[in-house]
């Protein structure tokens, strides 16, 4: 199982629009972060975690032709608005593109999108979509996939963790708090990718420190840190992490 980190910032991006501050002004390729998404790679698998506006380039910087199935973590745009861009996956397939989320963010999506859900959607240069409302685990080929239930606001919220030939990676890019049942779910981890906006507190995304601490409860092996935004200064405050605690970066790979 390989995961690859497509994007590692927030809704805004890094560099912001407009913005002067040392991390958007500067030259290491490091501190360029796109819309926060992940594609797992296994050997019968290639599967997207989120189509935030950034797809298209991230695509094209992964040689990313072939995806197999595409799961929502929810319906923000800043993981969703890519969602024209998975038709290029839809090209060269004779079955409709799954797509996993919870039952409320796929109607969001069915309402957005109207015209890909539609009967009359027969044209094959146009995605075709199916939807796969889920509740608990369900398998991609000899990948077990299970929801991770977080609070995010208002808007229902899910992470992911994925099992795989004895390997384990939980994806949770936007949380402010985890559901006391959802840490049952996240034991014996291999890697934990979560949620840390900036250092400040934040009323729907968790801090570096809030991160660090439900990293701490949760235990895996190594954390990374995503979501971030343009306010951390990455190589300071990667100096005051634990040792298994790192900031992740775009085009990492685990």
């Amino acid at each position: 199982m390989k995961l690859t980190f497509l994007g590692t910032s927030t809704s805004v991006g890094v560099p912001v629009i407009g913005c002067s501050c040392s991390t958007c002004t500067s030259d290491d390729p490091m501190m360029n972060r796109m819309r926060s998404s992940v594609h797992i790679l296994t050997d019968t698998h290639s599967i997207l975690v989120d189509s935030g506006p950034d797809l298209r380039q991230q695509a094209l910087r992964h040689n990313l032709t072939k995806v197999d199935a595409v799961l929502y973590t929810h319906q923000h745009l800043d993981h969703t608005a890519g969602f024209d861009e998975l038709r290029a996956f839809c090209w060269h397939r004779e079955d409709p593109l799954p797509l996993y989320s919870t039952p409320a963010c796929l109607a969001e999506l069915e309402r957005v999108y109207d015209w890909a859900f539609s009967v009359g959607n027969t044209y094959k240069g146009y995605i075709q979509p199916e939807s796969h409302p889920i509740t608990e685990a369900f398998q991609l080929g000899e990948t077990t996939i299970t929801p991770l239930p977080v609070i995010h606001g208002s808007v229902e919220t899910i992470g992911y963790r994925f099992d795989h030939a004895g390997k384990s990676i939980a994806y949770i890019p936007d949380a402010k708090s985890i559901e006391p049942d959802t840490f049952s779910l996240l034991e014996n981890l291999d890697h934990l990718i979560i949620d840390a906006l900036r250092e400040a507190p934040h009323a729907t995304h968790m801090s570096i420190g809030e991160a660090c601490e439900a990293a701490e409860k949760i235990g895996a092996k190594q954390t990374w840190l995503t979501h971030l935004s343009h306010e951390i200064d990455v190589p300071s405050a990667a100096l005051t992490l634990p040792d298994n605690i790192k900031f992740a970066y775009d085009t990492q790979t685990l």
